[in-house]
């Protein structure tokens, strides 16, 4: 089965990623900020990566940089609601940083859970 690291500080939208995530029997790994998830990361076990954007600790745009340096062909999907900005920025920023695909928050998850699907399909 697939691994997907879910990376989100805000702690019932990573429960209900995990929870969608595990209905279609992805494995799992998670991450409350940027430092624990660059900590946790297993480059030769993670498959995709969903990151918020903006977080504690270190921001998405760093860890889509530090994970891309670790694993070239890992596939990202960046998340933000962009605090007082807006998430547009920060979505077309991680797009460049060679986000696969990016949401705006709020977002339905089944179009979340759609896209990994189809991120992960491309891969096998």
């Amino acid at each position: 089965m697939p691994v997907v690291m879910i990376i989100e500080d805000d702690r019932e939208l990573r429960e209900m990623l995990r929870t969608a995530l595990l209905r279609k029997e992805y494995t799992i790994l998670e991450a409350d900020n940027g430092r624990e998830a660059l900590k946790n990361f297993k480059p030769g076990v993670t498959d995709l990566v969903i990151t918020d954007l903006l977080m504690p600790e270190e921001d998405g745009l760093e860890v889509i940089i530090k994970m891309r340096e670790l694993k070239k062909g890992i596939r990202v999907i960046a998340i933000s609601g962009g605090g007082k900005a807006g998430p547009g920025n920060y979505l077309d920023m991680a797009r460049a940083l060679g986000a696969d695909a990016v949401f705006s928050k709020p977002f339905a998850v089944t179009d979340l859970v759609n896209r990994i699907d189809e991120l992960l399909r491309i891969e096998q």
